[in-house]
Formats: structure tokens, C-alpha cells, sequence
């Protein structure tokens, strides 16, 4: 009997210790991810104080006239039978470059006729390689609508996007105290912009106060960059069935979209998938058909 015990005490602490080990990864885990988006976020706003130095808000305002016909990329994903977003980027800060090289001219249009719904062009250029260009150079060879993916933390943010020719711009909860993530919300649907909330754990819905036009559930951590698909299912029966649902991230498989389409997402963003193919273009084309089969 006293063996036993033993062996059970030593079961029990060994148990709280894994327990222990387990809390300390969790924390420093959480630590790392706060770590990681605190310096991506740090790093805009030294990079949108330099712009407002160059170019001034009231500069930015004074060419909104100047700036394309906006197109709806809630009504393209809404009536859409695939519902991809189809999206440029040159590199990513978890795995480093996927095409230093690649040309949006060439690779936006190929989307486009290739079936895409809806575009989405990264234009952090520190974490991602993008570039505000991007967009401006693709606008005209394109119909479709374009979402400004970036880090939004200033109304300065969005007259660029408008400017530029975007339909719409993301906001990030994880990156916006949630007072001003309402204000950019607001001020995104006074300049006529769309936008795609993006959450990524339930607690963040509590920033749907100021109704969005579409919401997108982020199945990559920022910060941590781990990824996991199964996020968007885990989440779907707590999001409202008025917004349009949007999964982003880690989905390579068409049949990933049938399931998210029927647990009630009507986009899905993919971009790394298409990005490491010689070409995203026919590679976007073959995924859609086999979604649409």
C-alpha cells in the first residue's frame, strides 16, 4: 500500500509539473506573439509617420476625386460560386520569401482570368514585400475587387487605399484597441471602402459594434504564425448570420472550401498555395474547377 501511494504521489507530481511546463510554454508562447505583432505594429507607425511627413493627410484628401470607381467585394463573394480571394504576396515573416520577383502586373490579371472573386494584395513592405504600387499598377488591368491588406492603424492608411484604387481594407482586432478599430471602420465606409474585420478567437467579436461589411476569421496566429484551418470550424457557430464569413489562411485544398462552404463561409482567401506555383495563375484555374466539380 505504501508503494503504491508512492508511485501515485509521484504520478501527481510529475502530472503538476507537465501541468506546470505546459502553463510556462502557453505564457511564453502568448508572450512571443505579443512580441512579434508589437514590433510589426511599432515598425507602421514609424513607417506611416515618415509618409505623413512626405505627403501630408490633407494632400491625400485633396486626390479622392481622382481616385477609381469602387467595386463591392461583398457582393463578388456573395454571389460567387467558388468565392476565392485570390492573393499577391512576395513573402511571409514565418517562412521568408515565396517569389522576391514576382510581378503583379503579371500575376493579378492571371487571377482575374482565372476565375478569381476577389483580389488581395498585401502592401507591407518590411514584413510581406508589398508595396502601395502594387495595387496602383494592377488597378486598371483588372475588374474585379481589390482588398489593401495591411497592418490599418491610421485613417492615413485608408485615403492611401482609396487613392490607390482598393475596394476595401482590412482591420485587424488583434492589431486595434477596439474604440479605434470602430473609428477606422467608420471612417473606411465615409471614404466608401469596404471592410473585412478579421478575427481570430472568440473574444473578439465583441469588436463587430460597428458592423462590418464582411468578417474573416484568421486561422493563422499572428505573431506565433502557427496555422490551423480548423480555427474557421471551431468558430463558425458563434458569428452572426448576417455578415459574409471569410476564412483566411492555411487553406490549400479544395475540398477545405466545400466543407467551409457548407458550415456557412462564402470566401476564402488563398494566396501562399497559388504564390509558390511558377505560375498562380493556372494554378488558381485548376483549384477552382476542382472546387466547383
Amino acid at each position: 500500500m505504501f508503494m503504491i501511494s508512492k508511485v501515485i504521489s509521484i504520478m501527481h507530481r510529475k502530472s503538476s509539473n507537465r501541468k506546470s511546463i505546459s502553463l510556462i510554454i502557453n505564457i511564453k508562447a502568448n508572450e512571443l506573439m505579443k512580441d512579434i505583432l508589437s514590433e510589426i505594429i511599432a515598425n507602421k507607425r514609424f513607417e506611416v509617420d515618415l509618409q505623413k511627413q512626405a505627403i501630408s493627410i490633407e494632400q491625400l484628401q485633396e486626390g479622392i476625386s481622382e481616385s477609381p470607381t469602387l467595386r463591392s467585394m461583398k457582393q463578388a463573394l456573395a454571389s460567387s460560386a467558388s468565392g476565392i480571394i485570390a492573393e499577391f504576396k512576395r513573402r511571409s515573416p514565418s517562412k521568408g520569401w515565396i517569389q522576391e520577383e514576382a510581378c503583379p502586373e503579371e500575376i493579378v490579371p492571371s487571377y482575374a482570368a482565372a476565375g478569381a472573386s476577389a483580389l488581395s494584395i498585401l502592401t507591407d513592405e518590411k514584413f510581406f514585400g508589398g508595396s502601395l504600387k502594387d495595387i496602383r499598377a494592377t488597378r486598371p488591368l483588372v475588374e474585379i475587387p481589390i482588398l489593401r491588406k495591411d497592418f490599418i492603424i491610421d485613417e492615413y492608411q485608408l485615403y492611401q487605399a482609396k487613392i490607390v484604387g482598393a475596394d476595401a481594407v482590412l482591420l485587424i482586432a488583434a492589431a486595434l484597441e477596439l474604440e479605434k478599430c470602430n473609428e477606422l471602420a467608420e471612417k473606411a465606409h465615409e471614404l466608401g471602402l469596404e471592410v473585412l474585420l478579421e478575427i481570430h478567437m472568440e473574444k473578439e467579436l465583441d469588436y463587430l459594434a460597428e458592423r462590418p461589411d464582411m468578417l474573416g476569421v484568421n486561422n493563422r496566429h499572428l505573431g506565433t504564425f502557427h496555422t490551423d484551418v480548423e480555427n474557421s470550424f471551431r468558430i463558425a457557430s458563434l458569428l452572426p448570420d448576417d455578415l459574409l464569413w471569410v476564412s483566411e489562411s492555411g487553406i490549400s485544398e479544395p475540398d477545405t472550401v466545400r466543407r467551409l462552404r457548407d458550415v456557412g463561409f462564402r470566401g476564402f482567401l488563398v494566396g501562399e498555395t497559388f504564390m509558390r506555383q511558377p505560375t498562380p495563375g493556372a494554378a488558381l484555374k485548376t483549384f477552382i474547377q476542382s472546387v466547383e466539380r
